[in-house]
């Protein structure tokens, strides 16, 4: 077998457990702000719920992961191995998208911007506005606000490539050390 700990930022189990909590709380802010500020970016309706929900069914397969991990459960492990495979794709496919759609309305949301950040589509001058653009997504620019969503979504997906190879190597090393406890009752190989 190769090497235990290659291409380990962490310890195994416990710096899995970490990760998957970055990942949770990375895509649930994500999610959040898809929900509450979508419309302003992603022109079609339903848009941005579909990608806010599908960043919330990633933030619980990671739970689902942390707990299978704090427990050292087989079965659960298993399970997210077979299925981070699906995610990883599945959030690929929803980056491209994502990125293709925000390019497509950048006209959209430079209006938006110059409008005070008026959402695209209704009168400027049509009264009081209930919700607007936070300031902060107009101020950079929008190559910046480009560049930044385009970060944002390789580092999730890299985050949860690592977390795929953190699931299946502790799926490995369960595998391959079951029966060696060495020997005092916690055992040397327990992962």
């Amino acid at each position: 077998m190769w090497c235990d700990n290659c291409l380990l930022l962490f310890p195994l189990r416990g710096g899995a457990i970490a990760w998957g909590v970055i990942i949770a709380l990375y895509n649930i802010t994500g999610a959040v702000f898809l929900f509450n500020w979508g419309i302003y970016l992603y022109f079609i309706y339903q848009e941005p719920q579909i990608y806010g929900g599908i960043a919330i069914g990633i933030a619980a397969v990671a739970i689902v992961n942390i707990v299978a991990l704090s427990n050292r459960s087989y079965i659960w492990s298993r399970v997210c191995k077979f299925v981070w495979p699906f995610i990883v794709v599945i959030s690929a496919i929803r980056g491209i998208i994502m990125i293709v759609q925000l390019y497509r309305g950048r006209d959209k949301i430079v209006w938006e911007c110059e409008n005070g950040g008026q959402l695209w589509g209704s009168d400027p001058e049509s009264g009081p506005r209930i919700a607007n653009m936070p300031d902060g997504v107009c101020r950079p620019g929008w190559s910046a606000l480009f560049t930044v969503f385009i970060v944002a979504i390789l580092v999730d997906l890299v985050f949860q490539l690592y977390m795929l190879f953190l699931n299946w190597r502790f799926s490995k090393r369960l595998e391959h050390y079951r029966q060696m406890n060495g020997p005092v009752v916690g055992g040397y190989y327990k992962a």
